[in-house]
């Protein structure tokens, strides 16, 4: 048994049973990923994959329950790797960030900027997409540390840590009718017009749809993007009124749009800072997550990954 069998059958697994994309993954042959299968196979004595044919179709039970044993494998064959780094080289190395694009444009710029300072050799790579994808990207190996306010939670394979709260904003232009409206605004009010504000499964759209829905309102939403910019700049078009974190606006910025307060209209949300559970993390991973959530300390981290409660 050697990792280049067990980096065969996980990159099997991912690519979806296609010889073809591991053979890519891996720089090598599909004879010799389909070797390399067949003797582990065989030294195991257990089928792994379900074949029809010469095609890969499947994993079997056998396969099933090995798969997560070849993960944990592999995650500590890399974690030997990190240690040593960790100890020749404290202060350069790679840092891969996977963030939504509210987090990567509004959160994380001043956490980047300060790092850097601190830890100039330290080549960081920043990626952005959908929470499901942050998820995968850190499941994958691909991202050290995901930022995200919905997903991240949902997968056992990562530990999600929660970082900070926030709550929306309503932007409208300066001339809207919302802005002479006497009091606070309520959904009934928001609800006459149109809406424009993020993609379902993004910055909180979970919270907005639940509470026009438990106020027996149906929203007229015309536009939905996951990207705060986006959807600010078709609110100064005029069409219609925008819902968005508040970390979105900056009033020096977005000098041609106004903002109102909807603390009081739609749940406080969450984001959550996650790593993949059993990793070995660098100095300067520890580093970084305390830069953007200052009570994640390299202590409490370590504790949460150890399974004890972060601290109150």
């Amino acid at each position: 048994m050697n990792f280049q069998q067990l980096r065969a059958v996980r990159e099997t697994a991912r690519s979806g049973f296609n010889l073809t994309d591991v053979a890519g993954v891996l720089h090598t042959s599909q004879p010799g990923i389909s070797r390399q299968i067949r003797e582990l196979e065989d030294e195991l004595g257990i089928e792994i994959f379900v074949r029809a044919g010469k095609r890969l179709t499947g994993l079997t039970p056998p396969g099933e329950a090995l798969l997560p044993i070849v993960e944990r494998l592999l995650l500590e064959a890399e974690n030997l790797k990190r240690v040593r780094e960790d100890f020749d080289a404290q202060n350069s190395g790679r840092l891969s960030v996977a963030a939504t694009h509210s987090q990567a444009r509004y959160a994380l710029p001043r956490v980047v900027r300060d790092f850097r300072q601190v830890y100039p050799n330290v080549s960081l790579t920043l990626h952005q997409g959908s929470p499901k994808q942050v998820a995968e990207m850190l499941i994958s190996g691909e991202a050290d540390i995901g930022v995200a306010t919905e997903a991240l939670a949902h997968y056992e394979q990562l530990l999600a840590l929660p970082s900070y709260r926030w709550t929306h904003s309503i932007v409208v232009p300066p001339d809207h009718e919302l802005l002479r409206h006497e009091g606070p605004v309520t959904l009934d009010v928001l609800a006459r017009h149109p809406i424009i504000t993020y993609e379902s499964g993004y910055t909180g759209r979970a919270h907005i749809d639940e509470a026009f829905a438990k106020a027996g309102l149906a929203p007229d939403v015309v536009l939905s993007a996951m990207d705060a910019d986006v959807i600010k700049t078709y609110v100064e078009l005029g069409m219609g009124v925008g819902i968005v974190a508040s970390i979105a606006f900056d009033p020096e910025r977005d000098r041609t749009l106004r903002a109102l307060d909807a603390r009081h209209l739609f749940e406080i949300n969450l984001t959550r800072l996650a790593i993949r559970r059993g990793s070995w993390l660098r100095g300067y991973v520890y580093a970084f997550i305390e830069a953007f959530a200052p009570p994640l300390t390299r202590a409490a981290v370590e504790g949460a990954l150890a399974g004890a409660p972060l601290p109150a």
